[in-house]
Formats: structure tokens, sequence, C-alpha cells
């Protein structure tokens, strides 16, 4: 999954509805992507069924989680600090504390973690969240306590998921797990394993769960969204194995996509994220055929040079890529994309650089994440590749990406000036209690007073004016999504 790491979250302590039949309590921090919170969701529940209740106080608490991603370098040293953190508290207030690693950095770091620098008691990795009940006797008893294997088939499918944080109105439901592509910079395939997918109807049934609680908008959640495909289990790459009659019912990403919007045609749908080798014609014209599909993909490039993408191992060049995007502004017209980029990569050249800000304006993305080349261990591309672009070279390239997409988010806002679109309201303006805060369709956050609509309304604005990133309109009803 090409992370899209919202900074704002990160080390969010989980906070949930108390049981008073619960003596034990439970710390948990989680960083990294969508993915990482959504699994601290199902670790929540999980141990909540084990006497536990989550408390925000580090120093009273029995087990102290930290839920990690191991994409940036710059995650990885703050959840180092955070266990350095858990550690002095352990020594110096609370010595019976239990800490432990969760995630992705737990598959890669485990030795380091229990034997050699023995600041942990327990690592799970990401498919091993149902072994947490074994794990923790064993670390009552005295012993440290690790798995780390990663699972063919384990989907969490089962498991009904605690919402973190929840605002009542936007959960992530996910639908994949691990990931297939061996892009040369990401540790995924080895820390979260192989694709798979989660079966159609367990996924139907969390969603109706959600809407019957007042859920308004489900976010599909997957390293790779769009390569979703049922089967009747097991790998993704086993697929041409499977039978006949496996093949026939299969169900891809367009066919459930087409189902969600079918069954709950007042919840609105977005999914993340997709990787362009199988962002297939089909699903936009699923997404193009509902209302209630938003009108916005995530669509991460990397880099704009077909000479850079070969060397990250992405299944595309620029010219496909360029015409992918021809396809969805032909099927959605005016469908918001937004990137993943990473300036600096190994062996990347001015005229490489040049092509990424060519791409930029020949898409004109609506916003994106960006980032200087960090070398990742364990990478393909630490193993195999020198990062040989000077540090001063790929943060000026970085600016350069990032000033352009300034430039291109406001043109894109701006084509929403004098036009009505449609509000899912989320939450108060960060600027003004006066004011109501969401996003339309195409991601865009909107603003405006407050009337007497609330949250979880769908609401129709005439914009007024506009930031780089920000709508401010006036309200003029409810739209038709409005139950």
């Amino acid at each position: 999954m090409e992370k899209e790491i919202d900074e704002k979250k990160q080390g969010t302590s989980l906070v949930l509805e108390q049981k008073e039949e619960n003596t034990k309590k439970l710390f948990i921090e989680s960083y990294g992507c969508a993915m990482n919170f959504s699994d601290s969701e199902i670790v929540a529940s999980i141990l909540t069924e084990q006497g536990y209740n989550t408390t925000q106080n580090l120093e009273e608490a029995d087990l102290v989680l930290v839920n990690t991603c191991s994409i940036r370098d710059k995650a990885e040293q703050t959840v180092r600090k955070r266990l350095e953190k858990y550690n002095a508290v352990k020594r110096s207030i609370n010595p019976g504390m239990k800490v432990g690693v969760l995630g992705c950095m737990a598959e890669r770091l485990k030795s380091q973690f229990l034997e050699e620098e023995k600041i942990v008691d327990m690592v799970v990795g990401p498919d091993a969240y149902k072994d947490l009940p074994n794990l923790l006797k064993e670390v009552e008893e005295g012993r440290d306590a690790i798995n780390v294997i990663l699972s063919k088939d384990e989907t969490y499918g089962d498991i009904s998921p605690v919402r973190l944080q929840s605002n009542g109105i936007n959960a992530f439901v996910s639908i994949t797990r691990g990931c297939d592509n061996m892009c040369t910079f990401c540790v995924v395939p080895f820390t979260r394993g192989r694709e798979r997918s989660r079966e159609p109807q367990s996924i139907l049934e969390e969603i109706k769960d959600l809407w019957e609680r007042g859920f308004k908008e489900i976010t599909l959640l997957g390293q790779n969204v769009d390569s979703y495909l049922w089967y009747g289990g097991g790998l993704k790459k086993d697929y041409d194995k499977a039978t006949e009659m496996q093949k026939a019912t299969a169900v891809d990403f367009a066919q459930l996509l087409d189902m969600c919007a079918e069954q709950f045609p007042k919840m609105r749908f977005r999914f993340s994220t997709s990787n362009p080798q199988d962002m297939h014609e089909e699903v936009l014209h699923v997404i193009a055929k509902h209302h209630n599909i938003c009108n916005y993909i995530h669509l991460p490039v990397q880099s704009g040079s077909t000479r850079i993408l070969q060397e990250m191992n992405r299944q595309h060049t620029r010219e496909e890529y360029m015409a992918l995007v021809d396809k969805i502004k032909a099927i959605i017209p005016g469908c918001s994309i937004s990137q993943d980029m990473i300036t600096g990569f190994p062996t990347e050249t001015e005229e490489d650089h040049q092509d990424t800000l060519s791409l930029m304006e020949y898409v004109e993305y609506d916003f994106g994440y960006m980032f200087a080349y960090s070398e990742r261990p364990g990478t393909l591309a630490a193993r195999k590749m020198e990062d040989d672009v000077p540090e001063e070279v790929k943060k000026r390239r970085l600016q350069e990406v990032v000033d352009l997409q300034q430039e291109l988010s406001h043109r894109r806002t701006s084509r929403f000036l004098n036009q009505t679109v449609e509000v899912l309201v989320e939450k108060e303006s960060k600027r003004s209690d006066a004011h109501w805060s969401g996003r339309n369709s195409e991601n865009v956050v909107t603003v405006f007073p407050k009337g007497n609509y609330k949250p979880g309304d769908f609401v129709l604005v005439k914009v007024a004016d506009c930031t780089t990133a920000t709508l401010i309109g006036e309200a003029i009803g409810y739209s038709e999504m409005q139950n």
C-alpha cells in the first residue's frame, strides 16, 4: 500500500467505552497508515474480551502496546523514542507494566527488540493478533513472547473492530491484507505478507452493522484495494490454481464496489489505496454509475520517469499511467486524483525529476503525499542500490514538487467556485465554532455556517470562496443522500 500517512493522527492513543467487569488497563498508540489504525481497532476488540479497558494514562497501564510502521525512517525513530519512554515509566513508576510492539516494525526488528536491546516483552506481527491471549499468558508467566508468522489466509473478517476514537460518521473497512507488488522501496510484502482478500459477505455484514449504528461514509481499505479478488479464500497469486467453479463465482473489486453501492444507497463510499496496473476500466464505470461512490481516486505514481519506475519495480510506465488518467477523466469527468511521490530515488537525474514535474502538470493532481527518498532496511533498494542522490538535492527536488502541487491544488480547488457541492458534515471547523466542516465527493474539505445542520447530514453547499485546500460557502439545503 502506498502509505497515506496522516501526520495529525500519529501517536494517537485509543480510547474505548469502559466495561465495568474489566479490571486491567491497556494503553495503545498507533503510528503509520490507515491500515495500522484499523489494525489497532482489531487488537482492542480482542483485548476487551481478555479483561482490558483502555486508558490514556501511561503510568497506570498493565499493558502498553505500540502499533508500528516501517515505511518511513521518521516513524521508526519516533517509535524508538516512545519505547524509551515506556521503559522509563516501567523502571521508575510501574515495574509490573508489560510492553509490546505490534505491526510492521515488529516483524522486521523482532530480534533487536526482544533479544539484543531487551526493550519489550512481546512482539506481535500483523497476522498474529488472534494469538494475543496466548502471548499474554507467556508474558504473565515471565517469558518473552513472539509471533510474527505471516499468514496466507488471515483477514480478521470474523472480528468486529472497535472504532478508533470514532466520530460515528466515517469508518474504515478492511477488504484485503498484504501485497504482491515488490516495489523496491517498500517493506510491506515482507512485513505484511502476500496479498489475500476478505470474504465479500463478511465485508457487507460489517458495513450493515456500521449503517445500523449511524455511520454515513465507508472507506474500503487495503494495501492494494483494486487488486481485491475473492475466490473462496487463499492467496491472490494462487488464483490460477482455483477450480472452474471458484473462478466462475469469484468476486473482483469492481463487483464488490458495485454490491456495496447497491445495497447501501444512502451511504457514501471511498477506497484506498489503488495501484495503477490494477485499476481496471470496470471500476471506473462503477464509480460513474453510482452517485454514492465518491469521485476521487488516490492513484500513487512515485515518479514521472519510466526509467525510475523500472528501478522501483513499478508495474507501469509513464505513458501507461497517463493513458489511465485520460480514461479516468473521460469516464468520470471532474474526478479528483491524488498522488504519492518520492523524490531522490537512487540514480534519479535532473531529467527524471523534470519528467515528474511534467507528469504532475499533465495530470493536474488535486493533492498529494510527497516524500524525499529514505533508505528502508529490508527493502530491495537498500540491499541492491546505492542511495546516491545527495540529501540537499533530494530536498530541493521535494520542495519543487511540493510547490507545484500547491499551485495545482489551488487551481483544482478553484474549479468549484460558484458551484454547488454535496458535503457530508463531519465535525466543527478548526477555525470557527460557528462553522461545520466536511468533504465533498471529490475529497475537498468544505466549511460553511452551521445553521440547523448537524454532523452526519448530507448538505448542498454553494461555494463562494476557496483556499488551496478548502472550500468556503453557504448551505442551501439537504442533498438527495439525506435520509
